[in-house]
């Protein structure tokens, strides 16, 4: 059968041979050959087509090397079978970045808050090219020359980015002061109330003394009797959320949310006293120094008090875990199928393993 087959094969070419002149013959033969190994190669892959279905280990090897994981305890899901949400390429998150922006942005505060931080970034950086003489121009009869156009501008931008700064230092003093007072009726007045009362309104970050001891399946809707009314914010709607992990965060260190408040009210103290000294005094008896610092100060404060609460929260998120979309969840379930395991944490990274300290044998 094979030997017909490879008759059939070079009969036209023998009858096509004869009619050539032995130059075209020899030409014809070598193309013949050279066209040989491309139709054994394409033979070989037609014998592969019909009904061929990759396993598991084929679609794994199609996978780039360096995102394969193996199953270890790193990537295997929680004991209730929860998995943190898969880390996406920089365009698929900055893709849905977007779109979670202009979802935000099409609302009311949406547009104001974004509004607002433009003109604090247009305002600022205006303010600090001019500090730093990068418009020569306006340096007329010089630089320092208190009617000079760069001092005039100087005089405007400060004053349009005081009245910016009132906006959150005395539009969130109602709330801030409000903590204040439940702060100070823990701390001078010994009730336990004033602390319920604030773990409720900053959820998010903070976690009451003996918390991390609680059942990790008690949340806003299953508050047992037995639980001790100290470990149960007020209201009990404002409780956190059962873990996602089935591992609760540990106690918050009270004197975080002291430092935290404190900031925010020396922000608001801050921004009294700037205005003070921008609204109550021309730019030619007013200090120079004096607009400078306040603005540092109350800058700084507050920026200080939000990274506490950044930090602690995410603190809680590495933890306690972060709810997973149904975008998320198809991810992880089509990259299982694929071989594809994503490390079981908020980075979706290998840990960094501890170094052990070697001990020293001459203190043994």
């Amino acid at each position: 059968m094979v030997e017909s087959n490879h008759v059939a094969s070079e009969g036209p070419t023998q009858q096509h041979t004869n009619n050539l002149s032995p130059h075209d013959v020899r030409k014809a033969v070598t193309s013949e050959e050279q066209l040989l190994p491309s139709r054994q190669v394409s033979q070989q892959t037609d014998t592969m087509k019909p009904d061929a279905r990759l396993s598991s280990d084929d679609v794994t090897l199609a996978v780039p090397a360096e995102r394969v994981v193996e199953e270890t305890e790193y990537t295997r899901p929680f004991d209730n079978g929860y998995h943190f949400p898969p880390k996406y390429s920089w365009q698929e998150s900055t893709k849905q970045g977007l779109a979670s922006f202009w979802k935000f942005f099409t609302t009311p505060m949406g547009c104001f808050w974004t509004i607002y931080g433009l003109n604090v970034v247009a305002w600022g950086g205006m303010l600090f090219l001019l500090l730093c003489n990068a418009a020569p121009a306006m340096c007329h009869p010089t630089c320092n020359d208190i009617d000079s156009p760069r001092r005039k501008w100087v005089e405007w931008d400060s004053q349009v980015l005081t009245g910016l700064f009132c906006v959150t230092a005395f539009g969130l003093a109602p709330w801030r002061f409000r903590d204040l007072w439940l702060l100070m009726k823990y701390r001078i007045r010994g009730q336990q109330e004033g602390l319920l009362k604030l773990a409720g309104i900053h959820r998010s970050w903070f976690r009451l003394p003996g918390t991390e001891e609680l059942s990790p399946d008690i949340g806003p809707d299953n508050v047992p009797a037995d639980v001790p009314k100290q470990c149960v914010p007020i209201p009990q709607e404002k409780m956190p959320n059962a873990p996602l992990t089935g591992v609760r965060a540990p106690a918050t260190g009270v004197w975080k949310m002291d430092f935290m408040i404190w900031c925010m009210i020396l922000n608001t103290l801050a921004q009294v006293g700037l205005c003070g000294i921008m609204w109550g005094m021309n730019r030619y008896d007013r200090p120079s120094w004096t607009t400078g610092f306040l603005v540092a100060i109350g800058c700084i404060i507050a920026m200080v008090g939000g990274l506490v609460m950044f930090f602690e929260g995410r603190k809680v998120k590495r933890i306690e875990g972060v709810p997973c979309s149904e975008r998320d969840l198809q991810k992880l379930a089509e990259d299982r199928e694929k071989g594809i395991l994503h490390y079981n944490n908020i980075k979706d990274k290998k840990p960094k393993e501890k170094k052990k300290k070697q001990s020293d044998p001459e203190k043994q």
